[in-house]
């Protein structure tokens, strides 16, 4: 028996669930990942205990000597697998990593250029109910409607009317590459500062499978978990001259004590992430998103923008099958599909309702499944939306998912 288990019954159990439904379901949200016993073990581990505010050699606190060296080796780490010059390996999500790099640079009621949400952009990058939105004047860019990939020409167009004092590059929901050396002449264009959220992409840009914005950017963000495959936290890297700047708006400026226990899982990431075998992982996450793109296409749907460049995919759900994407990830959950609905360019659907999903194949992958395995989802997915109101399909679809997972058990007791 465990020590939760007895302590705590009742959240025992709906661990337990949790971990069931993840082994049974294929995890297809292309924001979530499957993290090694390693993070997991160093994200559970006694330094949960340790309160360390302020940072290596300059903390507020004693007895940080040991956190000390963890904190420092998360940060060389980070250095050397992205080539920054400098990192804070300390904010607590993504969305604070982008709170502090906007303090860093900006004053209230500053003007930034961001992607607009509705065309893959992020809460972050201006939404009004977000406090980027309350706080700055954002103006946004989006997608041509005929290719449903960024024009460069419109972002210079929309930079040269507006004179934003940021720019921000990067997505949540956008399968193609971003060429941030565009951006960043557009930037230097109007005397801008630019930051890249590279959230969703932070793997392929560690694996060399997309272009880095390190050389490009002045700050870049990321959350440690998606393509990372870390715990769920944020990180900012920036240049050495914006270095103190940027340190003392995330402490104390923006939060206090740090996580150790998740600093370390971090720094566990970062040196799985600088292993060779790393690499050979997420070229298959690419191969296999091309791949199941391509499957998907071929069955009948509408994929956004014609493919992907990355490990995402959007879907038109509603243009072949009718069904909004609200629906799409309901009708999918019940046969053990795990989505998330999500606009697409020009939606006319409600951002509650939608008329996307999104999906992705880093949990797949981490998983153990291959290109060969895309065909077999692929035909999933049709026929679970396409025979929605047949009797006994969504069991017929449910079985075949097991079958997939069964192939591919996840964290099997050693």
């Amino acid at each position: 028996m465990s020590y939760l288990e007895k302590k705590d019954p009742l959240v025992y159990e709906y661990v337990q669930k949790e971990l069931a439904r993840q082994r049974n379901n294929l995890e297809m949200i292309a924001s979530e990942n499957f993290v090694s016993k390693a993070v997991l073990e160093a994200q559970g581990s006694i330094l949960t205990n340790k309160y360390a505010e302020g940072y290596p050699g300059k903390r507020y606190y004693g007895g940080c000597v040991n956190v000390d060296v963890i904190e420092n080796i998360a940060r060389d780490r980070l250095k050397e697998l992205f080539s920054a010059e400098h990192v804070n390996v300390q904010p607590h999500s993504g969305s604070q990593a982008n709170m502090a790099a906007y303090m860093s640079i900006l004053e209230h009621g500053d003007t930034v250029l961001g992607m607009d949400l509705a065309h893959g952009g992020h809460l972050t990058h201006g939404h009004p109910l977000n406090f980027s939105g309350k706080s700055y004047k954002f103006v946004s860019y989006g997608v041509s409607k005929d290719t449903e990939t960024i024009d460069y020409e419109n972002v210079r167009e929309i930079a040269v009317a507006t004179r934003p004092k940021l720019i921000v590059a990067g997505a949540s929901a956008y399968p193609r590459e971003i060429d941030f050396e565009k951006f960043r002449d557009i930037a230097d264009e109007i005397g801008a500062y630019f930051m890249v959220d590279m959230a969703h992409i932070a793997g392929l840009v560690a694996a060399n499978l997309h272009m880095n914005p390190i050389p490009y950017a002045d700050f870049v963000t990321s959350t440690t978990h998606k393509t990372l495959r870390g715990p769920r936290g944020g990180i900012v890297l920036c240049k050495e001259k914006f270095a103190k700047a940027l340190d003392r708006n995330v402490f104390p400026g923006m939060q206090g004590g740090p996580l150790m226990h998740i600093i370390a899982a971090k720094a566990v990431a970062f040196y799985e992430a600088l292993q060779p075998e790393y690499k050979e992982y997420m070229l298959k996450v690419k191969n296999n998103a091309h791949k199941l793109a391509e499957a998907l296409v071929n069955k009948g749907f509408r994929v956004v923008s014609g493919g992907t460049d990355n490990h995402m995919i959007l879907l038109d759900v509603k243009h072949k099958f009718n069904v909004t994407g609200k629906d799409a990830e309901h009708l999918l959950d019940e046969v053990g599909i795990t989505t998330n609905k999500n606009m697409i360019p020009f939606d006319n659907e409600k951002p509650f309702v939608t008329s996307g999903i999104r999906i992705g194949t880093p949990a797949l992958t981490t998983r153990g499944f291959t290109i060969s395995d895309m065909e077999e989802i692929a035909d999933i997915f049709y026929e679970t939306l396409k025979n929605k109101e047949e009797n006994n399909n969504l069991t017929k679809q449910k079985a075949r998912v097991r079958k997939l997972t069964e192939k591919y058990p996840l964290y099997l007791c050693e």
